[in-house]
Order: C-alpha cells, then structure tokens, then sequence
C-alpha cells in the first residue's frame, strides 16, 4: 500500500509545444527605471522598414567607396599619361634636332649649288616642327635645354646603333662568309677525292696489267717487279709536292693533297714503265693457229717447243708494237723465222716478230708505242701467212698470251 501511494504521487510527463512566430513578428521592448517600466511596441512593417534602410545606406556607401577609388585611379592614369606625353613631345623635338642637325651637316658639305632648295627645306623643318607643338598642345612644355641635351644623347644613342648595327651586318657577312669557306672546303674535299680515286683506280689498273705479266712469268721462275726495274738513269726520286702548299692552314686539304701528289706520282710512275713494257695485241685481226709451248710440228708432226704464238692473219695486215724500244736486229731470210724483227724495250723485256711480209724499219731504230714495224707474210719456215710473235724476259721466253689480254 505504502509503495502504491508513492507511485500515485509521481507526476507524468506531459510535452508543451511553443507556437512558432513569423520572422518580423510584433516585438516589445522594456525600459525599466525608477520602479517603472515602459514597454514599446515595434510592429512588423516598423520592423522591415528599419530592415531596407540599413540595407539602402550599406549599398550607398559601398557604391561611393568604390566610384571614388576608380575616379582616384582615373586621374592618377590621366596624370602619367600627361606626363608620358610630355616626355614623348621632349623626346620627339630632341630626335627633331638631331636629325636636323645631321642634315644640316650634310646640307652645308653639298655647297651653295641648290642653295634656294636648301631654304625651302629648312622652311619646311620649321612647319614640320611648328605642327609636333600644336600636336602636343603645349608650345611650352619642353625646356630648350633639355632638348639640346637629349638631342646630343639621342645623336650619341644614334651613332651607337650605327656602329652596333654595323657591328652586327659585320659579324653575318663573317658568318657567311665561314659557311662559303667551309662549303668550298667541303667542295674541294670532294673534288680532290674523286682526283685521288681516279688516280688510284688507273694505279690498280697498270698493277693489275703487271700481275698478269708476271702470272706468265712465274711459270719460268721469273718475277718482274715495275719500282725496281726503271730505266731511268737518275735513282733521285720522292713524291712532288709544291712547296706551295705549306702555305695552307688547313691540315685536312694538306694531307688530302699530299696523298693526291703521291697517288699521281706513282701513277706516273707506273705509266712510264708500262710503255716499255710488250703489253696488248701486235695485230688487231687474227686467230690463234699456235699456242705457246709444246705442240706438234707442223711438219713432221713431232712433238717440238714452241717458244712464241702463231697469229693467223691476212697478208699485209699490219703489225704494231706495243712498247717503246730499240731495233736490235732485222732478218730478212726465206728460211726459219723469215723475215724477222726483234725490239729491245728494256728492262729485261725483248720481242720477236717472225715470217713477215715487208720489214718497215732498220736496225738501231727507236719506236713508240703503237708505230707499224711491218706486215704479216709467210716467209721462212711457215705453212701459211700469219705472225711468229715471242716475248722473251732476261733471256727467256715465256708465254705472250697473259701480256695481249690486258685491256687500258
């Protein structure tokens, strides 16, 4: 019972709720003061009245802060713009002198011929200089002074940029002028390597004429070396190169022309033992009845040496030497060789041409290269009309085929 009552005095929760009011709702104000209160009402539209004055005013000032910053801007810009102008009407008579200065300078080294165009011109500097102040607005503005001043830094200034920009026109000619120096150079170098290719391209040629002379020649034991075997009297010798060269600066086209002389030089060389020796065919128009070496007589059939080749021919066929030399002996005779002409070409090197028709030169004769000796015929010891034509080297005979296949 005790606990009951108890829980019959307990008070139960009961939530209270609080209308809500709109934002400018009726609002009182209490002054308290001497045991008296006054209580003022401030209506709704009082309320938002209050509301778009404070708004109205904060926009005014903004407004006005802001027009007076920009106008303060504005004059500030007018102000350097007037002074920029004033600096650009100084500038612009101090550019005017000098210039008139340069011309007047000029205008007196021409003479008194055209003095009357001389005025004219002066007069009409004046109206060109009467117009930049009316430009300008403002006669007074520049100092006379400081116009003579800035007209001789300005005529300094202009002379410097003559002399800068002569400077400059100077430094892209030099560098023109290096790339045409590097372009001929580079030009030369191409020129002097194809010179030097050639050169090589006929050396290799005369070697390679030499390396079959001596394929013939290894088959007797024999060797025929062309820098030992000149017949040149002199033993000075060395590549020729101008002294005129040393004067070059260029290291590259020194060494490219040295190379070019030495390649020449033996080239020279190498063309001046050639013609001394027997190379190409002595007859254009033949076929080859006989071979060099052992073969079967042609008259009893035997086997018998053979010590040249048997060029089949017309008679009257002409007959060519092909090396320079001396006529050492001339045969005319119906037996063995026949008619027989042998050439020394020096050297170690010695050619006989056999069974000819008519001998066209004499003992002790010196020839050259591609002169007629005489024609084919079929004298001695020969079944029908060709060339008997041996080479013979120190003494020996060997094979004349190798000799007549080089082609230059």
């Amino acid at each position: 019972m005790k606990y009951k009552n108890k829980f019959k005095l307990r008070r139960k929760y009961s939530p209270h709720y609080t209308e809500k009011k709109p934002m400018f709702s009726e609002k009182e104000i209490i002054f308290r003061g001497s045991g008296k209160a006054m209580v003022f009402k401030i209506s709704s539209k009082m309320q938002l009245f209050f509301l778009m004055l404070v708004l109205f005013i904060s926009f005014w000032s903004f407004y006005y802060y802001h027009m007076y910053n920009k106008s303060g801007k504005i004059i500030l810009g007018k102000d350097i713009e007037l002074v920029q102008t004033r600096d650009a009407y100084d500038d612009l008579m101090s550019d005017f002198v000098a210039i008139q200065r340069n011309i007047d300078d000029v205008l007196n080294s021409i003479g008194s011929a055209k003095d009357k165009d001389i005025e004219r011109y002066k007069r009409q500097a004046m109206i060109v200089e009467d117009r930049i102040k009316q430009i300008t607005g403002e006669k007074s503005v520049a100092d006379n002074k400081k116009i003579n001043d800035k007209a001789e830094i300005n005529e300094i200034i202009l002379q410097r940029d003559l002399v800068s920009a002569e400077r400059d026109a100077l430094k892209e000619q030099l560098r023109e002028l290096e790339i045409a120096v590097q372009n001929i150079k580079k030009a030369e170098m191409e020129v002097f390597s194809k010179v030097e290719a050639i050169a090589s391209k006929e050396v290799n040629k005369l070697k390679s004429a030499f390396s079959k002379a001596n394929s013939s020649l290894q088959r007797k034991g024999l060797y025929f070396n062309p820098l030992a075997n000149s017949k040149k009297r002199d033993s000075k010798g060395g590549t020729y190169v101008p002294d005129t060269i040393s004067d070059l600066q260029d290291k590259d086209i020194i060494n490219k022309i040295s190379k070019i002389y030495k390649t020449v030089d033996d080239l020279e060389y190498y063309r001046e033992v050639y013609k001394n020796v027997p190379f190409g065919k002595p007859i254009w128009s033949y076929w080859v009845s006989s071979k060099f070496g052992v073969r079967d007589d042609p008259f009893n059939s035997k086997k018998a040496g053979h010590k040249g080749v048997d060029l089949a021919s017309r008679t009257g066929n002409k007959i060519k030497v092909r090396a320079r030399g001396k006529v050492v002996r001339t045969n005319i005779s119906n037996k063995g060789y026949g008619n027989l002409v042998e050439i020394d070409h020096g050297n170690g090197f010695t050619t006989k041409y056999a069974h000819l028709h008519v001998i066209y030169v004499k003992k002790g004769d010196y020839l050259e290269v591609g002169e007629d000796i005489g024609e084919v015929g079929n004298t001695g010891r020969s079944t029908g009309p060709h060339l008997h034509y041996e080479i013979l080297y120190k003494g020996h005979p060997v094979d004349p085929m190798p000799f007549m296949q080089v082609k230059l």
